[in-house]
């Protein structure tokens, strides 16, 4: 596969639009249109409003990503939604 140029970058889900739309909200404060990957989608990984994730942007369109990765909150940590 090739490997290209992508910024990956953490969030927090901000709104749920469609299952293949969701809008997150970057740790630098930056609102993106996201759609979950083939493998999210392939194991049925769900993503609700406040869950953290990993984005992935490409250089050329800073508005639009893919998400990538769940983040797992750890035990004791609080949730910021």
């Amino acid at each position: 596969m090739a490997e290209r140029n992508f910024i990956t970058m953490d969030g927090t889900v901000k709104e749920l639009i469609s299952d293949s739309n969701i809008i997150v909200l970057l740790d630098n404060k930056i609102e993106v249109i996201a759609h979950p990957s083939g493998k999210m989608r392939i194991n049925k990984i769900h993503l609700l409003q406040g869950d953290r994730v990993q984005v992935q942007i490409s250089p050329y369109d800073l508005t639009k990503g893919r998400i990538t990765y769940r983040l797992r909150i750890k035990k004791g940590e609080k949730n910021e939604s």
